[in-house]
């Protein structure tokens, strides 16, 4: 199905690019989501005609992220989790754990933009995860697990 990117697509393209994809894929996840319209003579004339307000959607979005970004950069969130005596927790510290103590603090995180690369926290002490705020936009914080025994 030959559709128009109304946003940039990690691995598929940027903003007014025309590309083939699977049907499936345009159907039930690019088109729902707001990424993307089928590629109609019709549809390409209206693109056309909103492509700045597109683009400048599309720069806000990148700025508002950038601005988090250098506030959350290098940011360190404690957590207390039941634990044993050995350092291992009874449960994990998951990606929506991360997003809500993250949002608690007055950042706004989504659980989707939590990056775990060795899945959930299961010990205690200071872990380094990924917040990828935007396509181009990550940041690092420290998730410090501190251990209950009690």
């Amino acid at each position: 199905m030959q559709i128009i990117l109304l946003e940039r697509v990690v691995n598929l393209g940027q903003l007014g690019d025309v590309v083939r994809v699977k049907d499936g894929y345009a159907r039930n996840f690019l088109i729902p989501q707001g990424k993307a319209r089928r590629a109609t003579d019709a549809a390409l004339k209206e693109f056309e005609a909103r492509r700045a307000e597109l683009e400048k959607v599309q720069s806000d979005r990148l700025s508002a992220a950038r601005s988090l970004g250098e506030r959350l950069s290098g940011f360190t969130w404690q957590t207390t989790v039941k634990a044993g005596v050995d350092g291992r927790l009874f449960g994990s510290v998951t990606n929506f754990d991360v997003a809500e103590g993250l949002t608690s603090q007055g950042f706004e995180v989504s659980k989707a933009m939590v990056r775990m690369p060795a899945g959930p926290i299961k010990t205690i002490g200071d872990h380094k995860l990924e917040i990828a705020l935007h396509h181009d936009i990550v940041v690092e914080v420290t998730v410090s697990v501190l251990g209950d025994t009690a």
